[in-house]
């Protein structure tokens, strides 16, 4: 049985491997393009701002100066004085705003959106936008006078939803790909999510996320080792960091989106690697 469970775990690794090379193959064009294009862009605003004296670019950058405890504040959410949160489900034009999509892919039924509202408070969750196979909810982090708006679009899980992935993904500076521990079809679906996401995003920060880690600990050692191998080996075809994350007793969610911060911006916040059975792993 054992055996038998190593080679189908082998075979779904092998496929998703054959799948990411045959997209990264058929965007490889489309990324040079991209390159010419966003050249030609800047060139032209470049000529705009000269010709018509535009004012100073809408964003700002982060300080030089922000130090790691920006980055660290504790798991539970609470704030250390170096940065404060503030939630608000309205696009705002401030010049001071910088804002960055999030994109949450993944199965129905495996807790993306309670992870997303244990994330920006269920206050915010009640002015959240709904739409039709999308759920929209905002954070905005305040950190060195700079306000960093998170707005994250969660993609429903079932296949009419499938027609929200390029707008939920387009301009997307990560993607989180969600599947439930206990599940493991949820698992092999994101060979399938990967793959429609790239279509229209190779440029976005990819995150590998299990969640129900509480119910996951439940299960028996050899059942738990086969999936932390799988999703390990998924995480390497992809390139993603892989978090295991509870929502219900908040493992690692926060700390999933100051990784992504510390990415973006380049700031100096160490994320400890945990291979250890029977902990939240995180792989990188």
């Amino acid at each position: 049985m054992a055996t038998q469970k190593f080679h189908d775990a082998t075979g779904k690794m092998t496929q998703l491997y054959r799948k990411i090379v045959h997209v990264n193959i058929r965007w490889s064009i489309v990324d040079k393009v991209t390159v010419l294009r966003r050249f030609f862009r800047l060139v032209w605003e470049r000529i705009l701002v000269c010709s018509l004296r535009m004012p100073h670019s809408r964003y700002r950058r982060l300080s030089a100066r922000t130090n790691s405890s920006s980055t660290e504040a504790t798991e539970s959410g609470e704030d250390n004085g170096a940065a404060t949160t503030s939630s608000s489900c309205g696009y705002d034009s401030d010049s001071d705003l910088v804002s960055l999509k999030i994109s949450i892919l993944g199965d129905c039924e495996i807790g993306k959106t309670t992870f997303v509202i244990k994330y920006v408070g269920d206050e915010e969750e009640k002015k959240s936008l709904q739409m039709k196979g999308l759920n929209l909810m905002d954070k905005t982090l305040q950190i060195r006078g700079a306000r960093i708006a998170f707005r994250i679009w969660d993609v429903g899980g079932d296949g009419g939803s499938l027609d929200q992935v390029p707008i939920a993904c387009k301009d997307a500076v990560a993607i989180l790909f969600m599947f439930d521990l206990t599940s493991r079809c949820t698992l092999n679906s994101i060979i399938g999510w990967y793959s429609e996401a790239r279509k229209w995003n190779q440029n976005a920060i990819p995150i590998l996320i299990g969640t129900k880690f509480d119910n996951f600990v439940q299960l028996p050692p050899d059942i738990q080792w086969s999936v932390v191998t799988q999703a390990r080996a998924y995480a390497k075809a992809m390139k993603a960091t892989l978090f295991f994350s509870s929502a219900t007793h908040n493992i690692n969610v926060n700390k999933i989106f100051k990784f992504i911060m510390a990415k973006l911006f380049n700031l100096p916040w160490t994320l400890q690697r945990n291979l250890t059975i029977g902990e939240p792993i995180i792989d990188f």
